[in-house]
């Protein structure tokens, strides 16, 4: 069996491993189950116990079948760094494991800080992303791809290496006020457009100067 296809065995049954804690809590759960939070961590969205307890892993799952296609297919995947490959190919996995027990647990009653959690989590994808950012050359999955970063290697180049320490600064400042318990959406929200809008621009600007 080739590693791609081991890999992608491997990564599919870990997005639905949280089914097994699901069958076991099932009988436990209530009816209706949170599965969305406010900036404040309050509750405003529900589904069937059902839903959150199996469909949800599931469909991750599917997700996570779509992504590795697409990962795979790609003609300059290789020009990637290998440390993005390989987050590209587990980040859905991971995030069943970390999604599907939270909304479990939640729903029990336990005291998981979903505002601090969710920048925090945030804050560390950026910061580890950042750094390999730099590092991954031309590829049509994996990095920015505009228009001009597509077109001339250079810009390409040039915008992830700022872009790698721009999202590096903004995931350690998304840390820092998840700990300050400032509401998720006061930090995820501006510092998400900043780092998707700083690098297009810088992009652009390059692109016309050359």
């Amino acid at each position: 069996m080739s590693k791609y296809r081991t890999t992608f065995i491997a990564a599919t049954l870990v997005c639905l491993l949280p089914m097994i804690l699901s069958a076991v809590l099932y009988p436990e759960l209530p009816g209706q189950i949170a599965i969305h939070w406010d900036a404040a961590g309050n509750p405003d969205g529900y589904a069937s116990k059902a839903v959150a307890a199996y469909l949800l892993p599931a469909s991750l799952a599917v997700l996570n079948i779509i992504v590795h296609i697409v990962l795979h297919n790609d003609p300059k995947k290789m020009n990637a760094a290998p440390v993005m490959r390989t987050m590209g190919l587990w980040f859905i996995p991971v995030l069943s494991l970390i999604i599907t027990p939270v909304t479990l647990f939640k729903a029990m009653g336990a005291d998981l800080p979903i505002e601090i959690i969710a920048p925090a989590l945030v804050g560390m994808i950026l910061v580890v992303v950042g750094n390999y950012l730099p590092k991954s050359r031309q590829n049509y999955t994996i990095g920015i791809k505009l228009p001009w970063t597509l077109h001339s290697p250079d810009n390409w180049n040039k915008t992830h290496r700022f872009a790698g320490y721009l999202w590096m600064a903004g995931g350690v400042l998304m840390i820092i006020m998840s700990f300050l318990e400032v509401h998720a959406v006061y930090v995820i929200l501006p510092v998400i457009l900043l780092l998707a809008l700083a690098p297009t621009v810088y992009s652009f600007l390059l692109y016309k100067r050359a």
